[in-house]
């Protein structure tokens, strides 16, 4: 008869917290000359996750993200723009409005 043993930390590293999923964003700005990702997974940093052009003027790009909540907005040739899909809108730390996510 064998016996299965783990430790707590092994059993933690499967839980869904701690798996990231490939989540897809997309920015319909035909006329831009640069549309970035900021939001909270890259600490609003302005140049951290560039979204690439596509034909038809929208931009795209794919990142892993955490389960959880988290607050996002394109940068918009400079200017931070709410998604209009976005799950729903939030407040930052200013109480200015960020777009929200839930990945699940």
């Amino acid at each position: 008869m064998s016996s299965l043993k783990y430790s707590v930390g092994s059993a933690n590293r499967y839980s869904a917290k701690n798996m990231a999923k490939p989540v897809n964003f997309m920015c319909n700005a035909p006329d831009a000359g640069e549309v970035f990702l900021i939001g909270d997974f890259n600490d609003w940093t302005p140049d951290a996750q560039p979204m690439a052009k596509q034909i038809d003027g929208h931009w795209i790009v794919q990142i892993d993200l955490n389960h959880g909540y988290h607050h996002y907005q394109f940068l918009i040739d400079g200017k931070p723009t709410l998604d209009p899909r976005a799950q729903g809108i939030a407040r930052n730390e200013k109480n200015e409005k960020v777009s929200l996510l839930a990945v699940s």
